[in-house]
């Protein structure tokens, strides 16, 4: 008798053939069965929810938390009272107790048409303030800077979760597929404290992760060697992508697979598009100095304004996600980064004009090609800096409480300033908003609504603003 019409046989069958297909919808909804190829960094370009304000995305990441009370935050007050005790009790905060309050030792002068008021420390980028829409009360969930980078990009204080670059290649892959779709350019002195965790993928299919590289240290081993000749190195090719698609057929659910073969492909489309990228010789010597790449007293500048031609290059050319840092942590506290405790004058007297001149290029150069039409730029620090010095130091310590972040160029409101922090600039106070509410509003204007953009992982619909956010729509142009 054929075992299916006998009455075990029969129910033991319908038993497994359940059960794989139970197996088939989980890996479907785990995003580990999708129709189609995937090529590394993204693929191909995806459709928005919505129509987007924005098409790409340029995230500059002051890394070691830059104070906001020295840069961008006016507080006439906090000048009126310096060297007096911080009304309350007294202040204990991440490194100890807190000395009086202390007004910046850099002057703050109206700039622009909208005469917003901003700090010497950014004599060129204050030239621009009539571009820049500032979000002045933003919190965060953590005063530590691992778990505070781990917030600004990733909306966790936890490790592995993916990063906004990510979620936002998941959801709409890139239009140039010579490129990665996600590009994250650590400083010239190093990568910031939470490293790849910046840039990874986290939970997400292992192709939508960052793909680091700066001016300094482009992809390396893209080169063929000479001993291999155009004709060999295509056979070769050809032979591996055979042999690797079949093995994919034959195992559809494996992610990993798949991104590493994609990861293959693209290296051997870089190999043209990468050195094309980081050759200075087709930028004109006025450029060049524009940026301050050239600049043979400060290289760490120099270094940093080839990071920033590299970001404005890849943008041009189709990149949706690039992520400019400036300030790395292997070189000690506050040494390479804006960890300000101990000496701030001094230590921002050299980060100042690393950041400022070539990042004022950059944002002047997007928008005489008229790259910020079709661009949102995003400045962004883990967290802010207290209205006090520590006790026994000339610096400040860690502030969560209310900071600075802005944005500018598509879809954001120029010339603008919204939210507040008290009269010293400690709390958020007016229109406050969290890291939630920028992820949301980040989105948004990229056509993408955050409650929508989810992945299943381990039983739960996961996002990237967790279980809140709200979009910031006062700031909308």
């Amino acid at each position: 008798m054929h075992p299916l019409l006998a009455r075990r046989g029969f129910l033991g069958s319908l038993l497994w053939g359940g059960s794989q297909l139970g197996l088939l919808g989980l890996l479907e909804a785990d995003g580990q069965l999708r129709a189609g190829d995937q090529t590394a960094g993204g693929g191909e370009e995806r459709q928005p929810h919505f129509r987007p304000r924005a098409k790409n995305l340029l995230v500059v990441f002051a890394s070691g938390a830059c104070s906001h009370l020295d840069s961008w935050d006016y507080k006439p007050e906090l000048i009126k009272r310096d060297g007096q005790p911080m009304p309350g009790e007294g202040l204990i905060t991440f490194q100890g107790e807190n000395g009086n309050l202390t007004r910046s030792p850099y002057d703050f002068t109206p700039r622009g048409e909208s005469g917003k008021m901003v700090s010497s420390l950014f004599p060129r980028l204050g030239d621009l303030a009539d571009e820049i829409c500032f979000l002045h009360a933003m919190t965060s969930r953590t005063n530590t800077h691992g778990p505070g980078e781990n917030f600004m990009s990733t909306g966790f204080t936890l490790d592995g979760f993916p990063s906004l670059g990510a979620w936002v290649n998941y959801a709409l892959g890139s239009e140039n597929r010579d490129l990665p779709a996600f590009v994250s350019i650590p400083d010239p002195r190093g990568v910031p404290q939470s490293s790849l965790n910046n840039w990874s993928t986290g939970f997400l299919p292992a192709e939508f992760q960052g793909t680091p590289m700066n001016a300094q240290k482009p992809l390396r081993n893209l080169a063929r060697p000479a001993g291999i000749s155009v004709a060999e190195d295509e056979a070769v090719r050809a032979f591996l992508d055979e042999q690797n698609r079949r093995h994919a057929t034959e195992f559809p659910g494996e992610d990993q697979l798949r991104a590493r073969i994609a990861s293959y492909e693209l290296a051997a489309r870089l190999q043209l598009s990468v050195p094309e990228i980081i050759d200075w010789t087709q930028e004109p010597q006025y450029l060049l100095d524009e940026y301050g790449a050239n600049d043979s007293a400060n290289p760490v500048k120099a270094g940093f304004a080839r990071n920033c031609l590299v970001a404005r290059r890849l943008i041009e050319r189709g990149v949706r996600v690039v992520q400019l840092f400036n300030g790395a942590y292997a070189m000690g506290e506050g040494v390479g980064n804006w960890d300000g405790h101990k000496t701030l004058k001094a230590q921002y007297d050299i980060h100042g004009p690393i950041l400022d001149q070539p990042l004022a290029a950059l944002l002047t150069d997007m928008k005489r090609r008229g790259l910020l039409e079709e661009t949102l730029v995003v400045w962004c620090t883990e967290f802010g800096r207290m209205p006090t010095f520590q006790k026994g130091a000339s610096g400040r310590d860690h502030n969560p409480a209310g900071f600075t972040c802005w944005m500018m160029g598509a879809g954001v409101k120029r010339g603008f300033s919204y939210g507040a922090t008290d009269e010293f600039g400690h709390k958020a106070l007016e229109q406050v908003t969290t890291v939630y509410d920028f992820h949301a509003t980040i989105l948004h204007l990229l056509g993408l609504d955050h409650e929508r953009l989810t992945y299943y992982h381990n039983g739960a619909q996961r996002r990237l603003t967790d279980v809140h956010g709200h979009v910031i729509r006062e700031i909308l142009a």
